[in-house]
């Protein structure tokens, strides 16, 4: 089962942790998307898109009409959020133009905490 994590870190410590990742010579477990502010992570991952990651999830390369058939939504509008979460980094686009995200499970994390 292929996982990614959306997570929110700032820039440092995620290039500390890939850092390490590297020197230890092991693979990460799961692949990772992270944002730098949670109020990123929100509007990219606005709630209709989560209903497409959630279409996609498992689902292999998808058309356009297919994803909006199976959301029951505008074509034009699901084009444009999905191409708004390939800008993102979040899925992937085919040559063929399909849309791909390779993940067969989901697990979002952040940690709000007090202010500085």
């Amino acid at each position: 089962m292929k996982t990614v994590v959306f997570e929110v870190m700032p820039p440092d410590a995620a290039m500390a942790r890939l850092q390490s990742e590297l020197a230890s010579g092991k693979l990460p477990r799961v692949a990772r998307h992270t944002f730098r502010t949670a109020e990123s992570m929100a509007r990219t991952l606005t709630p209709l898109r989560w209903t497409l990651l959630e279409a996609m999830t498992g689902a292999g390369a998808l058309g356009v009409r297919e994803l909006a058939r199976r959301l029951g939504r505008d074509v034009k509008a699901v084009h444009t959020d999905a191409n708004a979460l390939v800008a993102a980094g979040v899925i992937d686009r085919t040559d063929a133009g399909q849309y791909v995200f390779p993940f067969d499970r989901v697990k979002v994390q952040f940690q709000l905490g007090k202010a500085a």
